[in-house]
């Protein structure tokens, strides 16, 4: 397994290996021992699984306030989407700064979206799906959202993307009031 830093202290590119022959492929998309090597502790409690048909959904950007805060580890089990995550935490020397990648099924990569960062994606190909590990269960109460075009994000969509209602109407990210603070490095920064 290959766990590459990004662009974005705490945001981690994951790259499961694959054993392939005639049939197709084996891989161990998530191993707590093997990423337990890497620092990453995270105690996943729920996956999620969303398909989107159209080229261009956008979905995001999400978070979940304390005290459900999530961190996500995200795989595109079909298609190809781009994911992006933006620090959300005061007083972070990254402060609203953003770093995506391109996941898709072909190429196996994941994204680890640690707690204090905003996740969105968008999909680049038709019948696109996410799958992703989440450290905490859905807390309705606890649910929120970030305008996907206040961060200055390059999406790489032409026109104007497939949303739903609540993306649509979320807040800017300039009038937002994060529920997260910078409390320092996460413990696999710096064996990245």
């Amino acid at each position: 397994m290959k766990v590459t830093a990004t662009a974005l202290p705490g945001v981690l590119l994951i790259e499961p290996a694959r054993h392939g022959d005639a049939r197709g492929f084996f891989s161990e998309s998530w191993s707590r021992p093997k990423l337990a090597q890497h620092g990453i502790e995270i105690d996943f409690v729920q996956d999620n699984h969303s398909l989107s048909r159209s080229v261009g959904t956008l979905r995001g950007l999400h978070f979940q306030a304390p005290p459900h805060a999530q961190a996500k580890l995200v795989r595109c089990g079909r298609g190809r989407l781009y994911d992006v995550a933006v620090d959300m935490r005061r007083g972070s020397p990254t402060y609203g700064q953003w770093v995506g990648e391109e996941l898709s099924f072909e190429n196996g990569k994941q994204l680890l979206v640690p707690v204090g960062f905003l996740h969105g994606f968008v999909t680049r190909e038709p019948d696109t799906e996410i799958v992703y590990k989440c450290s905490d269960v859905y807390s309705p109460a606890c649910d929120g959202a970030v305008r996907w075009d206040s961060c200055g994000i390059d999406w790489g969509v032409e026109g104007d993307p497939v949303l739903s209602e609540k993306d649509a109407a979320a807040q800017a990210f300039s009038d937002f009031e994060t529920p997260f603070t910078y409390e320092g490095p996460f413990p696999w920064e710096a064996r990245a």
